[in-house]
């Protein structure tokens, strides 16, 4: 439905979740511009697989027009039926199958889903804003204020602006993220290496977590296949926009405590994949060469948080959506997919207050308490099996790393 009305959203951030939630009010003719801090859409990686469970999906296919979400299912995979729990070795310790339901759950690449994300929003994305501020309230227009000394007016103001928003301490002051003890440092590998796969057969469908002897440690990694080549996708489906070259890959992440992780080293990605290296001396060959054969460029460190549930919103048409709001651990794939959720819902219930003439005011309380309830059942979830696989309890761990493994036939050989 096309509604007709004046008002202007501001969407601070050009993420997942902002640009779907643009996505969802364009096409409701809502007079939408989203003001992202990067000085334009690829300086930087944007991550890598993500898997879409049920509400990523319908999110996807509430918000995108037809062709673009047939667009993010041509790009996809199927996701690895199998998360196997191993040693450093990789020996099975024991292997999670889940359930077999066809188109229930894809694997995108992040980078091509936010392209996808992007396409048709021209002239709605401004690049070098980045939002500190949210001034006024009441009947008047809000002011979203820029670094620069801009500002842009708005009747509605969303942060989308990630883990380390600006917007937060204004719009959430009670709900800063908690760090936690756990780090990571991921990186990508080409999946084709010397003719064939680097991945071998047997860990086709498979992620693998393999836990290290000592507690606090351990190596994920899984394959990301593209269902169609990306430029082939796009020119077919979203001819004339911007198509990332897509090439299969290995996506990793080495966990460790944050006390291990050397001060100032963020920045550094050839020390972060030294770092990555050291850590990983006695783990299988398979994972030193995941590391060694890492594209630099695509290697990120990055300290878990967690969110903390908001009890005051300030100002009443300014809210905040995804990891601005939710902060959680990479565990269990919560993140990406309750950030679209969140994207959904708050667009829906703004097109539907319009729609019926109701205050937006009403219409943004309702997502809030809403996406408060979902959003933090994930983070606690999170939160809850980053402590069961990285804790230093040592019984369950001897038990992972030293029982079950003697149990089970070596996965991959090591010659």
């Amino acid at each position: 439905m096309v509604i007709s009305t004046d008002v202007t959203v501001a969407i601070a951030g050009a993420g997942l979740s902002g640009l779907c939630l643009a996505q969802r009010l364009m096409r409701a003719g809502i007079d939408v511009h989203v003001y992202e801090r990067d000085p334009g859409p690829f300086v930087r990686r944007q991550g890598y697989r993500l898997i879409l469970d049920r509400h990523g999906l319908d999110a996807l296919r509430e918000s995108l027009p037809v062709p673009l979400y047939r667009l993010a299912l041509a790009t996809s995979d199927e996701p690895g039926g199998h998360l196997r729990f191993t040693d450093s070795r990789l020996r099975d310790a024991f292997t999670i199958t889940f359930k077999d339901e066809p188109h229930a759950t894809r694997q995108v690449d992040r980078l091509t889903l936010r392209s996808i994300l992007q396409s048709g929003l021209n002239g709605r994305i401004h690049y070098g804003k980045d939002a500190v501020a949210v001034d006024g309230g009441g009947p008047a227009k809000l002011r979203l204020r820029f670094s620069d000394g801009g500002a842009a007016a708005a009747d509605v103001v969303v942060g989308a602006d990630g883990v380390g928003s600006a917007l937060r301490a204004q719009l959430m002051p009670d709900a800063d993220p908690a760090n936690t003890p756990m780090a990571g440092v991921y990186g990508r590998s080409p999946l084709w290496q010397g003719g064939g796969s680097v991945i071998p057969d047997a860990l086709r469908t498979s992620g693998v977590l393999s836990i290290a002897d000592r507690p606090g440690r351990a190596f994920f990694f899984t394959s990301m296949r593209f269902g169609e080549n990306p430029q082939e996708a796009f020119a077919r489906l979203a001819p004339g926009t911007f198509a990332p070259t897509g090439h299969d890959y290995v996506m990793w992440g080495l966990l460790l405590r944050q006390d291990e992780v050397p001060t100032g080293i963020s920045g550094d990605l050839l020390a972060l994949r030294h770092l990555a290296g050291r850590m990983s001396v006695g783990f299988h060959p398979l994972i030193r060469r995941l590391i060694d054969t890492a594209e630099l460029d695509a290697t990120v460190l990055n300290l878990f948080a967690t969110g903390r549930r908001p009890h005051r919103w300030p100002v009443p048409r300014a809210t905040m959506i995804g990891d601005a709001v939710h902060a959680m651990p990479p565990f269990g794939a919560h993140g990406g997919n309750t950030a679209l959720r969140d994207a959904a819902l708050l667009g829906r219930r703004l097109v539907e207050a319009l729609t019926g003439g109701t205050p937006v005011e009403d219409a943004i309380a309702g997502y809030q308490d809403e996406m408060v309830s979902y959003a933090f059942r994930a983070v606690d979830n999170s939160a809850r099996l980053m402590r069961r696989l990285t804790g230093t309890a040592a019984a369950p761990h001897w038990v992972l790393t030293r029982v079950l493994p003697r149990l089970h036939r070596v996965t991959v050989p090591e010659a």
